[in-house]
């Protein structure tokens, strides 16, 4: 277990600061500026997801044919070129600093890639990877805690505090990716357990489409939704905190730190699970089950039941109940199941390439579409369709993979169920 505590501690400081170089500048406004006729932070927003959508796209190549020996050293080359992208944004002026949003999510794409192919492939993956995946929640939210802190407190400018902001995380950053990189590779019963983990040929990436592409479209259309949902929540959650009331910085880390927990803690449970099959269905019932939370509170919500915080709090939390999953569990135990000698990062940059397409094309549409709303009907609207619709294609992808298991030999080498 203490090998598990070291390896879970420096995966989520290390993608944690990844935060600190990508979501601080969320909490600008950038009032009163327009491209286009599209204000200045929604493109803000689409340069950086543009950069971050390209980069996944290229990581499904990059990330699944990466050599484990070679990872440190990204992790710590990007992050340079993110930060270094935020001094050119606060120098350029706008517009033209548009750019170097893009060039920032470009690099920070591969981050999570990089540090979770450290992590796969272990009896405790399931541990590690929750501990990594929780990051999502709470570096967001304390990443724009420190954004919005500087400029209240400091009164530094909103181009300048992105690059300042980073500054913060860049020395415990250095020490957490220093300390994966001491990492032993996957043990023989790891291996035993899970499969071994190897880089991806051109060849054998094809062959694992035409095996499982279908059974992969359904589960890529609901992450991307999932996606477009949590990409809103953090990036204009501070337009609806305004909107509801809740104007002071610790909302932020206050929120994120409760559903941070919670997550961890229910995702982490499944390192109990010793049987892969198992353990992967189950994993399709924790996402539909946080989706009906979604459903119900956001209902609540509107029903005039729950207060704005109360509602956020668990709508998000079971948001992230079924997002994260894919993001820690279900390729690890996809793969462990059918016994494929592949890696977690390409379903996993096949996913996120998508997500981050649909993310854009929702803030097109909400620039343009001219339709009077507030930020709370907005947020509402998210939450029922990404839970309706995820709720169908997770139920679908069930059915499918109950047959896929057994036409394919299933209970082969079978593991003791819990």
């Amino acid at each position: 277990m203490l090998f598990v505590a070291y390896a879970s501690f420096a995966s989520f400081v290390a993608y944690s600061c990844m935060y600190g170089f990508r979501k601080p500048f969320t909490v600008g406004l950038y009032t009163d500026m327009y491209v286009l006729g599209i204000s200045y932070k929604v493109c803000l927003v689409i340069a950086q997801v543009l950069g971050y959508m390209i980069s996944k796209f290229l990581g499904i190549r990059f990330i699944s044919g990466m050599k484990p020996e070679k990872r440190v050293f990204y992790i710590l080359l990007f992050i340079g070129i993110a930060w270094v992208s935020l001094l050119l944004f606060a120098i350029i002026p706008a517009p033209y600093n548009l750019i170097c949003l893009f060039i920032n999510g470009l690099p920070l794409g591969m981050i999570f890639g990089l540090i979770f192919g450290l992590l796969e492939g272990r009896r405790t993956t399931e541990i590690m990877g929750a501990f990594l995946a929780t990051s999502f929640i709470f570096a967001s939210g304390l990443a724009k805690t420190v954004g919005k802190w500087l400029l209240v407190n400091l009164q530094v400018s909103e181009w300048w505090m992105p690059f300042t902001a980073g500054a913060f995380f860049l020395v415990p950053l250095i020490i957490a990716v220093w300390l994966l990189g001491l990492m032993p590779p996957p043990s023989e019963a790891d291996i035993a357990r899970r499969n071994i983990r190897k880089p991806m040929t051109g060849k054998e990436r094809n062959d694992f489409l035409k095996q499982f592409g279908y059974a992969i479209v359904p589960v890529v259309i609901s992450y991307a939704t999932f996606t477009i949902v949590r990409d809103f929540c953090e990036d204009f959650a501070n337009e609806l905190w305004l909107e509801t009331g809740y104007t002071h910085a610790g909302i932020f880390a206050q929120t994120s730190t409760i559903m941070s927990l919670l997550v961890l803690f229910i995702i982490g449970g499944f390192f109990l699970i010793r049987n892969n099959y198992l353990a992967f269905i189950r994993t399709h019932y924790l996402i539909i089950a946080g989706l009906l939370l979604s459903f119900v509170s956001t209902l609540l919500f509107n029903m005039q039941y729950i207060n704005p915080l109360v509602w956020m709090l668990s709508a998000t939390t079971g948001l992230y109940l079924a997002y994260l999953p894919f993001n820690c569990l279900y390729f690890e135990r996809f793969l462990a199941v059918y016994e494929l000698k592949a890696n977690v990062g390409f379903v996993m940059y096949i996913a996120d390439a998508f997500g981050y397409l649909g993310t854009v094309l929702v803030l097109l549409i909400k620039e343009f579409v001219t339709i009077e709303y507030s930020w709370s009907v907005f947020f509402s609207n998210l939450f029922y369709t990404a839970s309706l619709a995820g709720i169908v294609l997770i139920f679908y992808t069930v059915q499918i993979h109950q047959k896929l298991y057994k036409s394919n030999n299933g209970y082969i080498n079978p593991q003791p169920y819990l």
